[in-house]
C-alpha cells in the first residue's frame, strides 16, 4: 500500500529553484533513505513531505488522499481539517531534538497522545515507559533534557514521535548534532525500530548506515533525483555524479 505520493514536486525560495520535478513513492514499512551532498535540496524536500513548507506546484498525497494539488500552475492544499487528520500519520524526529526543556523525558513523550490524541493519561503514562524502555531510557523517565546526551535527546525524540503510532517516520539528519560514538547510538536505535515495521523516511549523511538498513536509496544533487534504487544499485552505480559524491564510501 502507498502511503506517501510526491508527484513533480517543484519548490523555489527567492527565485531559486530548490526542488526541481521531484516524484517519489514510500510504501508501507519501506525504509527509504535520501543522500546527498549538503544543498542538494534534501531537507527541504523532507519539509515539503512533512507539511512543514508548502510546495509551489506539484502533487502530495497521504494514504491516497490529497494534500496539495496544483490549480493553474500553482499549488493547492486541502482544508486544515484534512491537512491535521494526515498529519496524524507521520512523526518526524528533526536534527536538534526539540524537546520542551521545561518536562521530563516522561512528559515529553506523553504530552502529544494526551494532548493531540486525547489518550487517557494513565494509560499514555504506561506507553511512554514501554517506548523509553525500547530506547534504554527507562532509568531517566524523570530527567529533564538539560541533564541527558545528545544521544539520549534524540532516543527521547524518538519515542516521542513513535508515540503517536505513526504509519510514516521522517528523520532529518538525526545525527548531524552528535558526536561519533553517540551518532552510533541513535543509528542503533533507528536500526532497532525496523521491527516495528514502521516505513522510514531518513534524510542522512552516514553511507554505511543508509546502505545497510534501506530498502530504496535516494541520491538527489541540484534539487534533482540523480539516482533512485536498491542500496546495492545505487552504491555500485557507474553515474559519474554518483560516485563523485560516494567516493570513499565505494567499498561501504
Amino acid at each position: 500500500m502507498s502511503l506517501l505520493k510526491m508527484n513533480h514536486i517543484q519548490k523555489g525560495f527567492d527565485g531559486l529553484d530548490v526542488i526541481k520535478n521531484i516524484s517519489l513513492e514510500v510504501r508501507e514499512g519501506e525504509i527509504l533513505s535520501i543522500i546527498g551532498p549538503s544543498g542538494s535540496g534534501k531537507s527541504t524536500l523532507l519539509r515539503c513531505a512533512t507539511l512543514l513548507e508548502t510546495i509551489d506546484s506539484g502533487r502530495l498525497e497521504y494514504l491516497g488522499e490529497e494534500a496539495a494539488w496544483t490549480v493553474d500552475g500553482k499549488a493547492v492544499y486541502a482544508s486544515k481539517k484534512k491537512i491535521k487528520e494526515l498529519q496524524s500519520c507521520f512523526g518526524l524526529v528533526f536534527q536538534n531534538f526539540n524537546l520542551f526543556p521545561h518536562m521530563s523525558v516522561l512528559q515529553n513523550v506523553m504530552d502529544a497522545p494526551v494532548r493531540v490524541k486525547k489518550v487517557d493519561k494513565e494509560m499514555a503514562k504506561k506507553e511512554a515507559y514501554e517506548l523509553l524502555k525500547k530506547m534504554g531510557l527507562e532509568d531517566k523517565a524523570n530527567a529533564y533534557p538539560c541533564q541527558l546526551s545528545g544521544g539520549q535527546c534524540q532516543r527521547v525524540a524518538i519515542a516521542r514521535a513513535l508515540a503517536l503510532h505513526p504509519q510514516i517516520l521522517f528523520f532529518d539528519e538525526p545525527t548531524s548534532a552528535l558526536d561519533p560514538e553517540l551518532t552510533q547510538e541513535v543509528l542503533k536505535v533507528i536500526k532497532s525500530l525496523s521491527d516495528l515495521h514502521i516505513a522510514m523516511v531518513i534524510v542522512t549523511h552516514e553511507m554505511a548506515f543508509a546502505r545497510e538498513i534501506s530498502d530504496k536509496v535516494i541520491f538527489m544533487a541540484d534539487g534533482v533525483i540523480v539516482e533512485e534504487g536498491t542500496p546495492d544499485e545505487v552504491f555500485a552505480s557507474n553515474n559519474e555524479r554518483t560516485q563523485s559524491f560516494l567516493g570513499n564510501y565505494r567499498n561501504i
